[in-house]
C-alpha cells in the first residue's frame, strides 16, 4: 500500500449504546483472550461460539438426556429470551430508526410526509435507509470511495411536455365534483396560452409549466459533504485532501461544488478540496460517470408502460369522473405524470404540493414500482446492455482499492486514468458526482440489490407489484443518493487495549483468526444511503458486512473481464 499521512492513527471512539448492547470490557477481554489461544473447546474448532461467553464448560456425555434448568421456564419467557439473544447478535438491524437528523442519520425532507416522500423513487429527497454504523472497533479505515448522485435537476423536456399535457386536459373541465381539484383552475391560467403546442407533442420550455424552478435541494448535497468530514476526517489533512470528480452536466458540477462546500464547512475551513476534474459528456468522449457510452443500449420501457396501464388507468378514470365537461379524457400516462408533478413541485418549492393530496398512499406505492421497473429495465439487471455501462467505474474503484493502475477496456478514459494528476492513487477520500442511471448500472455490475430470484427468475413482474423485492429505487438512487465503499484494516491485537464494543463478536474473532494465519487483514464494506450492504456474492463476508479485499476483487469478475463480451455488443 502507498504511504498515507496519519491514516494509521485513526481509530473510532466507542459507542456507549453499543457497549451496553454487547457487554463490558471484561467480556471483550475474555473474547480477545479466547481468540488468541491455539486450543478450542470440543466441537468448536473454528473458535466462533467462544465469543458468546467468557467461559464455557463441555456438556456431560454420561447421560443421554439431562434436564436443563432453563427448560423449566415458562414458554413465553423462553421466547422473550430467544428474541433478545437474536437481536443482540444481529447488531443494529432490529434497532428502530432515529426520528431526527444527526451526523449519522438523515430522516428525509421536513417539508413532506416521510412515508410519502419515500415512495417517489428517483424523485425522493435523500434519506438514510439505515443509521450509519461506525466500523468495528478492531478496524481502522484507510480509504473511502463515494459515488453520489446530483442533488438538483429540471424535469426533462419530455416529462415537462407530458406534465403540461395532463394539466391542460384537467384544467379544461367546466367544474369538479371534488373540492380538492378546484385549485387547478387558478394555478394553470398561464397554460391556456399553449394548449396547441403541447397537445400536438411540440416540445414546450419547462419555464412555461408550473414546475419552472430547478429542484434546489442542493442543501442535501452540502450536508453530505459536511457529514463526510465528520465520519471520515481521519482520512484527510492538508497533505491528503479528498479527490473530487464530476460528470459534465451543470447540475452534477453544482452538486460537486456543494459537496466541497459542506466538507470545508465541516473542517472549519481548514480543508478546502478543489473540484479536481470535470469529465465532459460530449459524444464520443469516454466517461465513467455517465451512461451514454453504449450506442446499442435501448431504453426498454414496455414493462413500465404495462404496469402504468394496470395501476394508473383507474386513477385516470377517477379523475375523468371528477372533472365535469372535460373535452378530452386523461390517460394512464397523464395520471402518472401528475404524480411526477407532485414529487417535483414539492422538491422544487420545498413545500408539500397540492397535487399530492389527489393521490392515495397505495397509488404512491404503485407509482414507485413504475419507476422501479423503468430503472430495472434501462440500466439495471433487466437490460442486456445495462450493467456493462457501469463496468468502467467498477474497474476504477478496484484500482483505487488496490492502489494499482486501472485495468479496463470499456468506457474508461485511458488518457485521464493513466495520468496521476487526473487519476491519483493513494488518497484517503475519493468523491465522484454522477447520475442515477449510471449508478444503477454500477450497482448492477457489482451485484448489489439482486435478491429478486423469487420473482420471475429474478426479473421484476410488470403485471404485479411485489413488496418483498430488493429493488426499490428510492432506497438506491434518491436525489443525492450515494454509495460509499470503505476500505479498512482489521487487527484485534492492535485494538486490544482500546475500548471496544461495536460489531459482531464472532466476526471479530474470525477476522483475528485470519490475521493471525496471515490470510486477510484488509477488508471492504459497502454502504448505500448509509445502509451496510449484504455482500453475499463475496466469499468470506461476515456479519458486520466486511469482506476480505481479495475476495471482493474476485467477486467483481464481470467488471475485471470487461463485461464478458457485453461491451463489444454495444457497438456491433
Amino acid at each position: 500500500m502507498a504511504s498515507r499521512t496519519k491514516l494509521g492513527e485513526h481509530f473510532y471512539p466507542a459507542s456507549p449504546r453499543l457497549n451496553q448492547q454487547y457487554g463490558n470490557r471484561d467480556a471483550e477481554k475474555a473474547i480477545y483472550d479466547a481468540s488468541t489461544t491455539s486450543e478450542h473447546l470440543p466441537g468448536h474448532e473454528d473458535g466462533f461460539d467462544i465469543a458468546f461467553l467468557p467461559t464455557r464448560t463441555t456438556p456431560a456425555r454420561d447421560c443421554p438426556f439431562k434436564v436443563r434448568p432453563w427448560l423449566l421456564l415458562p414458554p413465553a419467557l423462553l421466547l422473550l429470551l430467544l428474541y433478545a439473544n437474536l437481536t443482540r447478535y444481529n447488531g443494529e438491524a432490529h434497532q428502530p430508526l432515529p426520528s431526527q437528523d444527526s451526523d449519522y442519520f438523515d430522516a428525509g425532507a421536513p417539508f413532506a410526509p416521510y412515508k410519502t416522500q419515500k415512495l417517489w423513487a428517483s424523485y425522493s429527497p435523500y434519506y438514510s435507509v439505515h443509521e450509519y454504523q461506525l466500523p468495528p472497533q478492531d478496524c481502522r479505515l484507510t480509504q473511502v470511495n463515494i459515488l453520489q448522485r446530483h442533488g438538483a435537476r429540471y424535469p426533462t423536456l419530455g416529462k415537462s411536455a407530458l406534465i403540461a399535457q395532463a394539466l391542460l386536459r384537467l384544467q379544461a373541465a367546466e367544474s369538479y365534483t371534488d373540492a380538492q381539484f378546484e385549485f387547478i383552475q387558478k394555478r394553470l391560467a398561464s397554460l391556456r396560452r399553449i394548449p396547441k403546442a403541447v397537445l400536438s407533442s411540440t416540445p414546450v420550455p419547462s419555464s412555461s409549466i408550473v414546475v419552472n424552478a430547478i429542484c434546489t435541494i442542493l442543501s442535501k448535497t452540502s450536508e453530505s459533504g459536511r457529514k463526510s468530514f465528520v465520519q471520515y476526517s481521519g482520512l484527510a489533512d492538508e497533505n491528503n485532501i479528498p479527490y473530487v470528480r464530476a460528470s459534465g452536466s451543470d447540475r452534477v458540477i453544482q452538486s460537486a461544488l456543494k459537496w466541497i462546500e459542506g466538507f470545508s464547512t465541516g473542517s472549519g475551513g481548514t480543508l478546502n478540496p478543489p473540484l479536481a476534474l470535470v469529465i465532459p459528456e460530449a459524444e464520443g468522449y469516454n466517461n465513467t460517470l455517465e451512461d451514454k457510452s453504449c450506442p446499442n443500449a435501448e431504453h426498454f420501457d414496455t414493462p413500465m408502460q404495462t404496469w402504468q396501464d394496470v395501476y394508473a388507468q383507474p386513477i385516470a378514470d377517477r379523475f375523468n369522473s371528477i372533472a365535469q365537461g372535460i373535452p378530452e379524457n386523461l390517460t394512464s400516462e397523464d395520471a402518472q405524470s401528475l404524480i411526477t408533478l407532485c414529487a417535483l413541485e414539492t422538491v422544487a418549492k420545498e413545500e408539500y404540493s397540492q397535487f399530492c393530496d389527489l393521490f392515495t398512499h397505495s397509488e404512491f406505492k404503485d407509482f414507485e414500482y413504475a419507476l422501479d421497473l423503468d430503472k430495472f429495465y434501462f440500466t439495471g439487471y433487466g437490460s442486456e446492455l445495462g450493467p456493462v455501462q457501469g463496468v468502467g467505474y467498477v474497474n476504477e474503484l478496484l484500482a483505487r482499492l488496490t492502489d494499482q493502475p486501472v485495468q479496463d477496456r470499456t468506457q474508461t478514459n485511458r488518457t485521464l486514468d493513466s495520468n496521476p494528476e487526473t487519476f491519483p492513487l493513494g488518497r484517503g477520500i475519493y468523491v465522484d458526482l454522477s447520475h442515477d442511471n449510471l449508478m444503477v448500472a454500477v450497482f448492477s455490475a457489482m451485484g448489489l440489490f439482486n435478491n429478486n430470484e423469487h420473482m420471475k427468475g429474478g426479473m421484476l413482474d410488470p403485471a404485479r407489484r411485489d413488496d418483498s423485492r430488493d429493488w426499490v429505487i428510492s432506497r438506491i438512487v434518491p436525489f443525492s443518493g450515494r454509495m460509499v465503499v470503505e476500505r479498512m484494516e482489521c487487527d484485534l491485537r492492535q485494538a486490544g487495549q482500546r475500548t471496544m464494543g461495536h460489531g459482531d463478536p464472532r466476526s471479530r474473532i474470525e477476522r483475528n483468526r485470519r490475521g493471525q494465519n496471515g490470510e486477510d487483514t484488509v477488508y471492504v464494506r459497502v454502504l448505500v444511503n448509509d445502509a451496510v450492504q449484504n455482500l453475499e456474492f463475496c466469499e468470506g463476508v461476515d456479519r458486520d458486512g466486511l469482506c476480505p479485499l481479495r475476495s471482493f476483487i474476485r467477486s467483481q469478475a464481470y467488471a475485471r473481464e470487461n463485461g464478458r463480451g457485453d461491451w463489444e455488443r454495444c457497438f456491433q
